[in-house]
């Protein structure tokens, strides 16, 4: 205190103009005096994980866009080039294949478009992307093509004629030399089995046609699903007859024409005898595989896995911090594509190219045939009740129910076609499976040796992460 007993007046500190300003403006002095002090022990966990996730999530995808630029940069000086007034720019087929167990069937087509197109289109290359919807389309749609080149070469048929005049030479040999010089592309491997069991196919079987509905259905038509049960007749209605004549059995009937079955599915004696004389119009020589196969355009495999699954929740997650990885080898299987260097198809090394990614199937796919098989079985259990309401229904036996009336149920015609397609699409489901499952080794024929060639990388590729 002072001498006269007042209370000393302690001078305060010169607040900073910041300070002043901001004390002015209605901000608590409270805020302005509180120290900074160091998060606590959970934020600075919360933090540190959160930066470092963020941090490598950026910078994965900073590297993606410069590897896929560098690439770019490579192959944009041949889109630059001026083509003839007649020529075509370079086309390659891509093909992909429905990975086991996904309902998305699009997948590896989808890889291709987010690694692999970008350079291509950086290069002007021109592409055709085809799709298997279910397992095993592939291979039947390569086996079908190869057969139907085989029978115009054969001149079995005659080729169509367009009425669209296109420009540039449309002789066969200028088309065998496009082709040639494109390419083909399969993704992942259930791709590659698919693609090499068409190329079996096409080459080793017969070039007759063969409609697999019509045969199928006449399997179906024989197997009884659709017989009806004589109901035994009592003693009482057999005397009721009075003109003694023996009873209408069906033992007694003459062969049935299929009252209840729809035309496409009766058995037609044309469509037997148009297939016998097709058979036969063609020559043995003709028939039978050829001795040698022609050069067939190079084959690019790119590497695909398709990761589905509880348990492969962690190669999900290390797939999406390391994108670069994938945007690397989609963007250098492209650049071995546009390059065209090439070398003989080997099979004691390329046959095995892809099988790592077969241990990543799911495990329920060992029993595929079995779950088809299970499903098949149920169809038929429910079948007959099925049958039995829509032929009451149809021969008025009984009046439909309210439930009948509004939502009416499928009539004998209608059963049949659903049966058939169900059982054309169950049985092309396990071949389908039975090529791509990883028991089965990759089709091969000794014919192909020297007709198949294999995109590699060419001398000046550097590797750049």
């Amino acid at each position: 205190m002072s001498p006269d007993g007042a209370t000393p007046i302690v001078p305060q500190a010169q607040e900073s103009g910041i300070k002043a300003a901001l004390k002015y403006t209605g901000v608590p002095q409270s805020w302005l005096s509180k120290r900074p002090k160091l998060p606590s022990r959970n934020w600075l966990i919360f933090i540190g994980v959160t930066s470092t996730v963020t941090g490598y999530y950026l910078y994965d995808r900073r590297q993606c866009k410069a590897i896929r630029q560098a690439y770019v940069d490579k192959v944009k000086d041949l889109a630059e080039a001026p083509l003839r007034t007649h020529d075509y720019p370079r086309k390659v087929t891509v093909y992909g294949a429905k990975w086991p167990d996904d309902e998305d069937s699009d997948r590896a087509i989808k890889y291709f478009r987010k690694y692999a197109k970008p350079i291509l289109v950086a290069a002007a290359v021109d592409y055709e992307m085809i799709v298997g919807k279910r397992y095993g389309d592939i291979a039947s749609r390569v086996a079908d093509e190869i057969k139907s080149r085989r029978r115009l070469e054969a001149g079995i048929d005659s080729p169509k004629q367009s009425i669209i005049i296109k420009a540039g030479d449309q002789s066969p040999e200028a088309k065998r030399q496009r082709e040639l010089e494109g390419g083909i592309v399969l993704i992942g491997q259930p791709t590659f089995k698919e693609f090499m069991e068409g190329l079996r196919r096409g080459w080793t079987d017969g070039v007759e046609k063969v409609d697999k509905e019509d045969q199928l259905a006449r399997e179906l038509e024989a197997d009884g699903k659709f017989d009806e049960v004589e109901e035994p007749i009592s003693r009482v209605d057999t005397e009721s007859l009075s003109d003694g004549e023996p009873l209408p059995t069906k033992s007694r009937l003459p062969p049935s024409t299929g009252l209840f079955t729809p035309p496409y599915l009766r058995p037609s004696s044309d469509t037997k005898s148009s297939s016998a004389s097709l058979s036969s119009s063609i020559p043995e020589s003709l028939n039978i595989p050829p001795v040698s196969i022609p050069q067939r355009p190079p084959i690019l495999f790119v590497p695909f896995t398709n990761y589905i699954g509880f348990l492969q929740i962690p190669h999900m997650i290390w797939d999406f911090f390391n994108q670069r990885q994938k945007v690397l080898s989609g963007a250098q299987c492209a650049y071995r594509l546009i390059k065209s260097h090439t070398r003989p198809f080997e099979p004691s090394m390329d046959l095995d190219s892809g099988l790592d990614a077969e241990r990543y199937y799911k495990s329920s796919m060992k029993k595929y045939a079995e779950s088809v098989e299970k499903i098949r079985t149920g169809y038929y259990k429910a079948l007959p009740d099925k049958l039995k309401t829509a032929r009451d229904l149809a021969r008025g036996n009984r009046e439909p129910t309210k439930d009948e009336i509004n939502y009416p149920p499928p009539t004998e015609v209608e059963l049949r076609a659903e049966r058939l397609k169900k059982e054309l699409r169950w049985r092309s489901d396990v071949a389908g499976w039975d090529i791509i499952k990883p028991e089965t080794p990759v089709a091969f024929d000794e014919r192909f040796n020297g007709a198949l060639q294999i995109f590699v990388d060419p001398p000046d590729t550097q590797t750049e992460l």
